[in-house]
């Protein structure tokens, strides 16, 4: 599992062109079709990037006279994660900071000797680095396992939960930068060397790294492969880009301790969904949470379908409680008026037979491409017809896949029930699902035939929604499954 540290370097995805117009110079993403205007000394950066191989911030930096490295890194990153370049390798720190590893466990003496085995691999200072394991009232051999290495062993007299211990260790921790990782966990050996660099931000509150499944063999380890709730992807993210929903799993994730503090750690009422609250918290007091995918451990999930079922009931009984700590996080499913009335106007021609309406979905979408064309060149975007088409009737479809996606998440059972009621409905529901599923195949492209992709992914889909009906049953509280319906008419930018 061992992987060398990449010099850190960058380059123009495909999918993004530079154009320079009237003295200015832009970087247009083909989709979803967006722009930035950068000054014109960036031109030669671009033009080297263009190439399509990756590039050293070592050969970059010459070329902005007068910049620092580690600003340009961050420019550099920002765009990245606009979705304006791409990025291999991880950069380099002068100075490492003091790193506080904090690991709960609770009966499971054999994963945390892997997992403390898999730390003392870790290519760091080791005079900067501490381990401190909190064990959780075990009633086996867990804490004599790890007595045997050079950790801080925090032993519980009751059971109080993963919150409870990851702000215990926090509290006797020294380092300035704390790093939670699971005991069902293993970390690579350049764990930290690949995520601490993230910290060069001054503003940076929290950052995460890719978390990859251990398991391999069977078909449901295929599937977790690509479909595990724990794998953010392979792209840079961060709350800057305000996605509220946004969050980093607690399985790896480094906090800075000065803000873990401030906003008083993880909350310990909550057994499920604390890393999302908390990184929700993180996001409302001002401190960017970031998830780069490097930085990997290695998750050995539940690989058996019993297990695997119940853990994902128990996320889906998070999301209520997330929602009512959280109420100005409520789902809102915007609906582009062109995209409204395109996609009216093709259900009207399935369900009447009726070919001719079809002209008028043709005649939506050229307003609604010569509209936004209007609006692009009043901004001076140098985007040409044929891509806004295309950007268009791109968007027309993702948006009827992110409904089919909602369908699925959390309706899949009722479009079941409702099945003697109203055969249609169910099958409008089932076949959205169906939908949703193979989106997500051919995107995430797992080593599994589509038949047993759509089988797990259901299996998760429909523990999942039980959680979360259950729980808002619980709670009478139905946001999570009632988001706001907002019109979108048509307005100033692309």
């Amino acid at each position: 599992m061992y992987h060398e540290l990449k010099t850190l370097a960058y380059r123009l995805p495909k999918r993004v062109a530079y154009h320079e117009s009237g003295g200015s110079f832009q970087l247009i993403l083909e989709f979803p079709l967006k722009a930035v205007f950068l000054h014109l000394s960036w031109k030669p950066v671009c033009e080297l990037l263009s190439g399509g191989d990756f590039v050293p911030l070592e050969k970059i930096v010459p070329l902005v006279n007068g910049s620092d490295p580690d600003r340009i890194e961050l420019f550099l990153n920002d765009l990245l994660r606009k979705g304006f370049m791409e990025q291999e390798g991880a950069s380099f720190s002068s100075e490492y900071p003091f790193v506080s590893i904090i690991i709960p466990v609770r009966n499971r003496p054999l994963e945390i000797k892997a997992c403390l085995d898999s730390l003392a691999q870790l290519v760091y200072p080791s005079k900067k680095l501490e381990i401190i394991v909190v064990d959780d009232a075990s009633t086996d051999n867990t804490a004599q396992m790890v007595s045997g290495f050079p950790a801080h062993l925090l032993s519980l007299k009751e059971n109080k939960q993963a919150p409870f211990c990851r702000n215990l260790g926090a509290k006797k921790a020294t380092g300035s930068i704390l790093a939670f990782l699971d005991s069902d966990c293993l970390a690579d050996p350049m764990w930290l060397k690949e995520l601490i660099p993230a910290f060069k931000d001054p503003a940076l509150g929290a950052a995460g790294g890719l978390v990859e499944s251990y398991f391999n063999e069977k078909p449901l380890d295929r599937y977790e492969q690509v479909k595990s709730s724990l794998n953010m992807g392979p792209r840079f993210r961060s709350s800057r880009e305000h996605d509220p929903f946004f969050y980093v799993p607690s399985c790896n994730l480094l906090i800075r301790k000065e803000v873990f503090f401030k906003l008083g750690g993880f909350r310990e009422e909550l057994f499920v969904g604390e890393d999302v609250d908390f990184c929700w918290r993180m996001g409302d007091a001002g401190y960017p949470v970031e998830f780069r995918p490097v930085g990997r451990v290695y998750h050995k999930h539940r690989n058996k379908l019993i297990p695997f079922c119940l853990r994902r009931f128990d996320y889906g009984t998070s999301e209520p409680l997330l929602q009512r700590l959280h109420l100005q996080r409520r789902k809102e499913m915007v609906f582009p008026l062109g995209c409204s009335l395109f996609w009216s106007m093709a259900i009207l021609t399935a369900v009447f037979a009726f070919p001719p309406l079809l002209a008028l979905c043709g005649i939506i979408t050229l307003a609604d491409t010569l509209n936004k064309l209007h609006k692009v060149k009043g901004r001076g975007i140098g985007v040409k017809f044929p891509a806004l088409l295309v950007s268009v009737i791109r968007g027309y479809f993702a948006f009827f896949y992110h409904c089919s996606a909602f369908v699925s998440r959390y309706y899949l059972g009722w479009a079941i029930l409702v099945s003697p009621l109203s055969l249609l409905a169910s099958i409008i529901g089932v076949g959205m699902h169906i939908l949703a599923g193979l989106v997500e195949y051919f995107i995430k492209r797992p080593r599994l035939n589509p038949f047993s992709f759509l089988f797990y992914f259901s299996l998760e889909q429909s523990s999942y929604q039980s959680g979360v009906w259950w729980e808002c049953i619980k709670q009478l509280s139905f946001n999570p499954v009632n988001p706001r319906v907002t019109l979108k008419t048509p307005h100033k930018g692309i």
